[in-house]
């Protein structure tokens, strides 16, 4: 694949789609666990295929009518959530369902034969285009400068929300910021993992690093370099063996993090058998 990689210019736009998805990950993923917006994250991402189905409709990017609808959907779920007119998990649950359904009726509304959207629902890495490309490096740089320019009112926001809202710090406009963030992280990993994927490498990367760290900085990087692996790892893969690339990132990751956690948690209780041990031992002598 290294060959490769210098002779086709489809396999340059993956690598660097991976990165730019895991960066993304990296640091949006460690917040969204922080303040569990999981499944907040997956309505967004749902909600997006409608913006697919428009796109193909009308004839314009499917990509931007994701984008339309991912921001719209952070918005109303943000909202409605904040006026507490609803509880969360059904309007999540209606926007997601939402979004799913206005995305076949758009593809059934067009003439001719309905066009193939297995891409944008399970991923294809490998056939991520220039303009896609474009988009995501837009997106990754807004992110990356959102996050660190407040950084320190993301930390406040994220571990103590009321503190931070007496020493001044506007948190509303912190929870609406975020889920912008979310619906343009969301856009960046479409592409990558597809809509029906999206969660898990929201996920997977920043929970793997949770096992090692729990300082929130280096948490962020150790996300970025565990979704590298992972979705380079995926890539190669797919590649080599001409499968879907979406679900081998998404398999590797959760493996990953599985087999991190076990060995933690093993680990932990041989450290407690082996302390209790020396205790009971202490103590007789």
């Amino acid at each position: 694949m290294i060959k490769a990689l210098f002779e086709y210019q489809f396999l340059q736009n993956a690598l660097l789609a991976s990165i730019l998805a895991s960066i993304v990950c990296g640091i949006i993923g460690d917040i969204i666990i922080e303040k569990k917006l999981v499944m907040m994250s997956g309505g967004i991402a749902h909600t997006s295929y409608g913006g697919v189905g428009l796109g193909y409709l009308l004839g314009f990017e499917p990509i931007i009518g994701a984008f339309l609808f991912s921001v719209c959907a952070a918005l109303g779920i943000g909202y409605i959530k904040r006026k507490g007119g609803a509880r969360s998990d059904v309007v999540i649950g209606l926007f997601w369902s939402l979004g799913m359904a206005l995305g076949i009726l758009f593809i059934a509304l067009m003439p001719g034969y309905p066009p193939d959207l297995s891409s944008y629902l399970f991923g294809n890495i490998l056939s991520v285009t220039k303009s896609d490309l474009y988009l995501m490096v837009l997106l990754t740089v807004i992110v990356i400068f959102v996050i660190f320019a407040l950084f320190n009112n993301w930390k406040a926001y994220l571990f103590d929300e009321e503190f931070a809202t007496i020493i001044g710090i506007k948190t509303v406009f912190l929870e609406y910021l975020l889920l912008l963030l979310i619906a343009m992280t969301v856009v960046v990993l479409i592409r990558v993992v597809g809509i029906i994927l999206v969660l898990a490498l929201l996920t997977a990367p920043a929970a793997t690093a949770s096992v090692f760290t729990f300082d929130f900085k280096r948490r962020m990087l150790y996300s970025i370099l565990f979704g590298s692996v992972f979705c380079i790892a995926g890539l190669w893969i797919s590649y080599e063996m001409n499968i879907a690339s979406g679900a081998v990132i998404v398999v590797i990751s959760v493996i990953s993090y599985l087999l991190t956690y076990t060995v933690r948690t093993v680990n932990n209780k041989l450290k407690d058998t082996q302390n209790t041990h020396e205790g009971e031992f202490n103590e007789k002598n």
